[in-house]
Protein backbone atom coordinates (compact mmCIF):
# COMPACT_ATOMS: atom_id res chain seq x y z
CA UNK A 1 0.00 0.00 0.00
CA UNK A 2 1.10 3.58 -0.60
CA UNK A 3 2.75 5.24 2.34
CA UNK A 4 1.68 8.63 1.01
CA UNK A 5 -1.94 9.06 2.04
CA UNK A 6 -4.42 9.67 -0.73
CA UNK A 7 -8.12 9.90 0.11
CA UNK A 8 -10.32 9.07 -2.89
CA UNK A 9 -14.13 9.21 -2.87
CA UNK A 10 -15.90 7.31 -5.66
CA UNK A 11 -19.64 7.56 -6.41
CA UNK A 12 -20.95 4.30 -7.89
CA UNK A 13 -23.96 5.43 -9.86
CA UNK A 14 -26.32 4.73 -12.74
CA UNK A 15 -29.92 5.88 -12.55
CA UNK A 16 -31.04 2.55 -13.95
CA UNK A 17 -31.78 -0.03 -11.28
CA UNK A 18 -30.52 -3.60 -11.36
CA UNK A 19 -27.18 -2.86 -13.04
CA UNK A 20 -24.97 -4.16 -10.23
CA UNK A 21 -24.30 -0.97 -8.24
CA UNK A 22 -24.55 -2.56 -4.80
CA UNK A 23 -22.83 -5.75 -5.96
CA UNK A 24 -19.94 -3.63 -7.27
CA UNK A 25 -19.81 -1.42 -4.15
CA UNK A 26 -19.66 -4.45 -1.83
CA UNK A 27 -17.28 -6.60 -3.84
CA UNK A 28 -14.90 -3.95 -5.17
CA UNK A 29 -14.62 -2.58 -1.61
CA UNK A 30 -13.89 -6.05 -0.23
CA UNK A 31 -11.32 -6.74 -2.97
CA UNK A 32 -9.55 -3.47 -2.13
CA UNK A 33 -9.59 -4.29 1.60
CA UNK A 34 -8.13 -7.76 0.95
CA UNK A 35 -5.45 -6.05 -1.15
CA UNK A 36 -4.37 -3.89 1.78
CA UNK A 37 -6.46 -0.73 1.44
CA UNK A 38 -8.62 0.75 4.17
CA UNK A 39 -12.09 1.16 2.68
CA UNK A 40 -15.39 2.73 3.71
CA UNK A 41 -18.65 1.92 1.91
CA UNK A 42 -21.35 4.57 2.28
CA UNK A 43 -24.80 3.14 1.59
CA UNK A 44 -26.86 5.99 0.16
CA UNK A 45 -29.64 3.78 -1.20
CA UNK A 46 -32.83 3.49 0.93
CA UNK A 47 -33.03 -0.18 -0.12
CA UNK A 48 -29.88 -0.75 1.95
CA UNK A 49 -28.47 -3.57 -0.19
CA UNK A 50 -24.86 -2.71 0.62
CA UNK A 51 -25.72 -2.60 4.32
CA UNK A 52 -27.28 -6.06 4.47
CA UNK A 53 -24.83 -7.45 1.88
CA UNK A 54 -21.97 -6.57 4.24
CA UNK A 55 -23.61 -8.43 7.11
CA UNK A 56 -25.22 -5.54 9.01
CA UNK A 57 -28.61 -6.37 10.51
CA UNK A 58 -30.75 -3.46 9.33
CA UNK A 59 -33.35 -3.99 12.06
CA UNK A 60 -30.67 -3.45 14.74
CA UNK A 61 -29.27 -0.18 13.34
CA UNK A 62 -29.77 2.75 15.69
CA UNK A 63 -28.16 5.44 13.53
CA UNK A 64 -27.36 5.58 9.85
CA UNK A 65 -26.40 7.89 6.98
CA UNK A 66 -29.83 9.50 7.48
CA UNK A 67 -28.70 11.00 10.80
CA UNK A 68 -25.57 12.35 9.13
CA UNK A 69 -27.45 14.06 6.29
CA UNK A 70 -30.49 15.32 8.19
CA UNK A 71 -29.34 15.71 11.81
CA UNK A 72 -25.67 16.49 11.08
CA UNK A 73 -24.47 13.58 13.23
CA UNK A 74 -20.70 13.04 12.89
CA UNK A 75 -19.97 10.39 10.26
CA UNK A 76 -17.61 8.60 12.62
CA UNK A 77 -20.54 7.91 14.99
CA UNK A 78 -22.42 5.80 12.43
CA UNK A 79 -19.57 3.76 10.92
CA UNK A 80 -19.89 -0.01 11.44
CA UNK A 81 -17.14 -2.62 11.07
CA UNK A 82 -17.77 -5.59 8.75
CA UNK A 83 -16.47 -9.15 8.93
CA UNK A 84 -13.66 -8.13 6.54
CA UNK A 85 -10.62 -6.49 8.08
CA UNK A 86 -10.16 -2.85 7.00
CA UNK A 87 -13.65 -2.71 5.44
CA UNK A 88 -16.25 -0.49 7.11
CA UNK A 89 -19.76 0.63 6.21
CA UNK A 90 -22.04 3.57 6.87
CA UNK A 91 -25.43 1.82 6.84
CA UNK A 92 -28.71 2.94 5.27
CA UNK A 93 -32.17 2.45 6.71
CA UNK A 94 -35.60 2.99 5.21
CA UNK A 95 -35.60 6.47 6.88
CA UNK A 96 -33.47 7.54 3.93
CA UNK A 97 -36.49 7.19 1.61
CA UNK A 98 -37.97 10.45 2.91
CA UNK A 99 -34.68 12.31 3.20
CA UNK A 100 -34.77 13.86 -0.28
CA UNK A 101 -37.94 15.78 0.67
CA UNK A 102 -36.40 16.82 4.00
CA UNK A 103 -33.19 17.97 2.29
CA UNK A 104 -35.02 20.30 -0.11
CA UNK A 105 -35.45 23.10 2.45
CA UNK A 106 -32.05 22.69 4.09
CA UNK A 107 -29.08 25.03 3.82
CA UNK A 108 -26.19 23.62 1.68
CA UNK A 109 -28.43 20.67 0.90
CA UNK A 110 -26.16 19.37 -1.90
CA UNK A 111 -22.98 19.52 0.18
CA UNK A 112 -23.94 17.78 3.40
CA UNK A 113 -22.16 14.54 2.56
CA UNK A 114 -19.00 16.35 1.44
CA UNK A 115 -18.94 18.24 4.75
CA UNK A 116 -19.34 14.97 6.67
CA UNK A 117 -16.30 13.44 4.94
CA UNK A 118 -13.99 16.22 6.12
CA UNK A 119 -13.51 14.44 9.47
CA UNK A 120 -12.60 10.98 8.16
CA UNK A 121 -10.14 11.81 5.37
CA UNK A 122 -7.14 10.51 7.33
CA UNK A 123 -8.87 7.24 8.23
CA UNK A 124 -9.48 5.67 4.81
CA UNK A 125 -7.79 5.20 1.45
CA UNK A 126 -11.02 4.80 -0.54
CA UNK A 127 -14.66 5.66 0.09
CA UNK A 128 -17.17 3.98 -2.23
CA UNK A 129 -20.68 5.47 -2.26
CA UNK A 130 -23.52 3.17 -3.32
CA UNK A 131 -25.99 5.62 -4.89
CA UNK A 132 -29.75 5.13 -5.29
CA UNK A 133 -31.07 4.43 -8.82
CA UNK A 134 -32.21 8.01 -9.39
CA UNK A 135 -30.72 11.45 -10.00
CA UNK A 136 -32.21 13.17 -6.93
CA UNK A 137 -30.59 15.02 -4.03
CA UNK A 138 -29.00 11.90 -2.54
CA UNK A 139 -27.10 11.17 -5.76
CA UNK A 140 -26.23 14.88 -6.13
CA UNK A 141 -24.78 14.78 -2.58
CA UNK A 142 -22.69 11.77 -3.61
CA UNK A 143 -21.45 13.47 -6.80
CA UNK A 144 -20.66 16.71 -4.95
CA UNK A 145 -18.60 14.75 -2.39
CA UNK A 146 -16.68 12.55 -4.88
CA UNK A 147 -13.57 12.97 -6.95
CA UNK A 148 -14.82 10.49 -9.52
CA UNK A 149 -17.75 8.44 -10.74
CA UNK A 150 -17.74 4.70 -11.41
CA UNK A 151 -20.61 3.66 -13.69
CA UNK A 152 -21.70 0.00 -13.71
CA UNK A 153 -23.36 -0.95 -17.01
CA UNK A 154 -25.10 -4.29 -17.44
CA UNK A 155 -24.52 -6.27 -20.63
CA UNK A 156 -28.17 -6.27 -21.69
CA UNK A 157 -30.61 -4.49 -24.02
CA UNK A 158 -30.89 -0.73 -23.45
CA UNK A 159 -27.62 -0.76 -21.48
CA UNK A 160 -26.69 2.71 -22.76
CA UNK A 161 -30.19 4.14 -22.34
CA UNK A 162 -30.25 7.03 -19.88
CA UNK A 163 -26.47 7.38 -19.87
CA UNK A 164 -26.58 10.69 -21.71
CA UNK A 165 -28.78 12.08 -18.91
CA UNK A 166 -26.32 10.78 -16.30
CA UNK A 167 -23.41 12.41 -18.18
CA UNK A 168 -25.34 15.71 -18.31
CA UNK A 169 -25.91 15.54 -14.56
CA UNK A 170 -22.23 14.81 -13.92
CA UNK A 171 -21.37 17.86 -16.05
CA UNK A 172 -23.89 20.01 -14.15
CA UNK A 173 -22.48 18.97 -10.78
CA UNK A 174 -18.93 19.50 -11.97
CA UNK A 175 -19.68 22.99 -13.32
CA UNK A 176 -21.78 24.13 -10.33
CA UNK A 177 -20.69 22.22 -7.22
CA UNK A 178 -17.58 20.12 -7.75
CA UNK A 179 -15.08 21.13 -10.45
CA UNK A 180 -12.84 18.12 -9.57
CA UNK A 181 -15.49 15.53 -10.49
CA UNK A 182 -14.67 13.24 -13.41
CA UNK A 183 -15.76 9.89 -14.81
CA UNK A 184 -13.19 7.55 -13.32
CA UNK A 185 -14.39 4.44 -15.09
CA UNK A 186 -17.12 2.23 -16.44
CA UNK A 187 -17.43 -1.39 -15.36
CA UNK A 188 -19.37 -3.93 -17.42
CA UNK A 189 -21.49 -6.25 -15.27
CA UNK A 190 -23.68 -9.34 -15.76
CA UNK A 191 -21.70 -10.48 -18.79
CA UNK A 192 -22.96 -13.72 -20.33
CA UNK A 193 -20.33 -15.21 -22.64
CA UNK A 194 -22.94 -17.41 -24.35
CA UNK A 195 -24.78 -14.49 -25.94
CA UNK A 196 -23.89 -12.23 -28.83
CA UNK A 197 -25.76 -9.45 -27.05
CA UNK A 198 -23.27 -9.32 -24.16
CA UNK A 199 -20.36 -9.12 -26.60
CA UNK A 200 -22.15 -6.38 -28.58
CA UNK A 201 -22.76 -4.29 -25.46
CA UNK A 202 -19.10 -4.64 -24.41
CA UNK A 203 -18.03 -3.45 -27.89
CA UNK A 204 -20.48 -0.49 -27.80
CA UNK A 205 -19.38 0.61 -24.34
CA UNK A 206 -15.68 0.34 -25.20
CA UNK A 207 -16.27 2.37 -28.36
CA UNK A 208 -18.17 5.06 -26.43
CA UNK A 209 -15.95 5.30 -23.32
CA UNK A 210 -12.56 4.23 -24.69
CA UNK A 211 -9.98 3.52 -22.02
CA UNK A 212 -12.32 4.71 -19.28
CA UNK A 213 -14.00 1.29 -19.60
CA UNK A 214 -12.30 -1.22 -17.30
CA UNK A 215 -10.73 -4.23 -19.01
CA UNK A 216 -12.14 -6.51 -16.32
CA UNK A 217 -15.70 -7.62 -17.08
CA UNK A 218 -17.93 -9.01 -14.30
CA UNK A 219 -19.72 -12.24 -15.28
CA UNK A 220 -23.31 -13.11 -14.56
CA UNK A 221 -22.94 -15.51 -11.64
CA UNK A 222 -25.23 -17.44 -9.30
CA UNK A 223 -22.63 -17.30 -6.51
CA UNK A 224 -22.45 -13.50 -6.80
CA UNK A 225 -26.21 -13.23 -6.36
CA UNK A 226 -26.21 -15.70 -3.43
CA UNK A 227 -23.46 -14.01 -1.40
CA UNK A 228 -25.52 -11.00 -0.13
CA UNK A 229 -28.08 -13.27 1.54
CA UNK A 230 -25.21 -14.58 3.69
CA UNK A 231 -24.05 -11.04 4.46
CA UNK A 232 -20.64 -11.62 2.88
CA UNK A 233 -18.75 -10.24 -0.10
CA UNK A 234 -17.95 -12.85 -2.75
CA UNK A 235 -14.25 -12.81 -1.77
CA UNK A 236 -15.20 -14.24 1.65
CA UNK A 237 -18.20 -16.31 0.52
CA UNK A 238 -16.59 -18.20 -2.38
CA UNK A 239 -13.08 -16.94 -3.23
CA UNK A 240 -12.61 -19.43 -6.08
CA UNK A 241 -15.82 -18.48 -7.91
CA UNK A 242 -15.73 -16.61 -11.23
CA UNK A 243 -17.31 -13.56 -9.57
CA UNK A 244 -14.63 -13.42 -6.86
CA UNK A 245 -11.84 -13.77 -9.41
CA UNK A 246 -13.36 -10.97 -11.53
CA UNK A 247 -13.81 -8.53 -8.63
CA UNK A 248 -10.28 -9.34 -7.38
CA UNK A 249 -8.95 -8.43 -10.82
CA UNK A 250 -11.14 -5.30 -10.93
CA UNK A 251 -9.65 -4.32 -7.55
CA UNK A 252 -6.13 -4.68 -8.94
CA UNK A 253 -7.00 -2.69 -12.06
CA UNK A 254 -8.71 -0.01 -9.93
CA UNK A 255 -5.64 0.26 -7.68
CA UNK A 256 -3.32 0.52 -10.69
CA UNK A 257 -5.41 3.39 -12.04
CA UNK A 258 -4.96 5.13 -8.70
CA UNK A 259 -1.23 4.57 -8.59
CA UNK A 260 -1.47 2.05 -5.75
CA UNK A 261 0.53 -0.83 -7.24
Amino acid sequence: MNTEHDFTVVAITNQKGGVGKSTTAINLAAALAFQGERVLVVDLDPQGNSTSGLGIDRSAITSSIYEVLIREAPLVDVIEPTSVRDLFVVPATIDLAGSEIELVSMFSRELRLRQAFAHVEKDYDFVLIDCPPSLGLLTINALAASSEVLIPIQCEYYALEGLSQLMKNIDLVSSNLNPDLKIGGVVLTMFDGRTNLSADVVAQVREFFGDRAYKTVIPRSVRLSEAPSYGEPIEAFDPMSRGAIAYRELGREFRRRHGRD
